[in-house]
């Protein structure tokens, strides 16, 4: 093993494995401290998080302290203020793993309560986690806090709307109107796969590049609210961060002339619509009240009324399907009518880059043996999903693809 991966190990492991480490790179003929530099850094830094659990609860005061100040030690350990540790993490790590620090830092070490700080609010790396952590306790945000808490979800919402905006634009206009071409040249309005067919004839091997003498161009003329999008999101806290997702998805689908959006959320006891808010995605996202049981059968009666051209609308449930409502099977009876009326539907039970969400195995098996399919979808798949349904493919196998690509069904 190489010193070099006896120190990553070493970090990995903490301070407890620090002498078989040190006894080992001696064998190499190493002399000295282990760690030096950044490296010594990064174990302080993480140590304040990943130390071995003793049992403390970490409070603001904690955090606060500094090492050897005035405070003292807390029970034999310093803890930096946490305005200094935000700015090492940051400095010592890529942003995935300082998001990820953060996570662990508020679910680990009470530093949850510091979400409440606007110095801290401004210094943390922006995140979807966290940004869900601050939807789920902003009833609880003391004024002085509310502007900094809105400033971060508002950068993570606006991340996201960058991430998905041009590909879902692209998917709609690619799959609306696909056989009707325009004279009227624009890259925006390329149709690429009917160029790149028609010139594969002029590829030129030495400059490894097609070069095109023949190019199609899709209309830009596109009907108003061609087809109808209804976004349900379940308001239960186990799916806060993905109604982030949904709320992005929607804010951008109501930008485009050629769909018609309604986003609404709900729990057990009311259905909220939405659609008004969503010129702004975080006016949208704060209407939203986490928490409480769901009944899918009163949120999808809500939502047929805006169900009218059946078999140009989509209809998504986003939703971890456990029902504890007493209207599980007048739920599913009226999917099953919806469906058969021409009613296209999905469930997401999950919106996320995280892994495999908690759901109710036996109600997604019975939805999508109804033709609903349910399954996890990455945000990068959105754009995928919205095109399959424009384009009239069955929703079952694209189901069956986002799972050979490691969604959940």
């Amino acid at each position: 093993m190489s010193l070099e991966r006896l120190q990553r190990w070493r970090l990995i492991l903490g301070k407890s494995a620090e002498e078989p480490f040190k006894e080992g790179a001696r064998r190499m003929g190493h002399a000295g401290d282990l760690l030096s530099g950044d490296m010594v850094a990064m174990d302080e830094a993480l140590d304040v998080v990943y130390a071995e659990d003793d049992g403390i609860d970490l409070t603001k005061e904690d955090w606060e302290r500094e090492p050897g100040g005035k405070h003292g030690a807390v029970r034999g350990r310093t803890y930096p203020k946490v305005a200094r540790w935000l700015g090492e993490i940051r400095r010592l790590f890529p942003t995935d793993i300082v998001s990820l620090v953060q996570k662990d830092a508020i679910e680990r070490r009470g530093l949850k309560q510091l979400l409440f700080e606007p110095e801290m609010l401004a210094q943390v790396e922006p995140s979807v986690e966290l940004a869900s952590m601050v939807l789920q306790l902003k009833n609880l945000v003391p004024e002085r806090a509310k502007a900094a808490a809105r400033d971060l979800v508002r950068k993570v919402v606006e991340d996201l709307r960058k991430r998905l905006e041009s590909r879902m634009h692209q998917a709609v206009r690619g799959a609306l109107n696909r056989n009707q071409h325009s004279p009227l040249r624009s890259l925006a309005n390329l149709d690429w796969q009917r160029v790149i067919r028609q010139n594969l004839k002029n590829y030129n091997p030495e400059l490894q590049a097609l070069i095109p003498e023949h190019f199609s161009f899709f209309s830009r003329q596109q009907k108003r609210n061609e087809w109808n999008v209804i976004i349900a999101m379940d308001q239960s806290g186990s799916m806060a961060s993905s109604l982030i997702y949904g709320g992005v998805m929607g804010a951008i689908l109501a930008s485009m002339p050629a769909v018609e959006t309604h986003v609404v959320a709900f729990n057990q006891e009311d259905v909220v619509d939405l659609t008004a808010l969503m010129d702004d995605p975080v006016d949208l996202l704060f209407g939203i009240q986490l928490g409480g049981s769901e009944d899918y059968w009163k949120a999808t009666c809500y939502c047929e009324k805006f169900m009218h051209t059946p078999a140009k609308t989509l209809y998504i449930l986003l939703a971890d399907l456990h029902d504890t409502s007493p209207n599980q099977p007048k739920f599913e009876k009226r999917i099953e009518q919806l469906i058969e009326g021409g009613l296209k539907a999905v469930t997401l039970l999950a919106i996320s880059d995280q892994g495999k969400p908690s759901y109710n195995h036996d109600l997604a098996k019975k939805l999508t043996n109804l033709g609903m399919p349910c399954f996890g979808c990455s945000p990068d798949r959105l754009p995928d999903l919205l095109a399959a349904v424009l384009k009239g493919q069955d929703l079952n196998v694209f189901a069956s693809h986002a799972e050979a690509a490691g969604a959940p069904r």
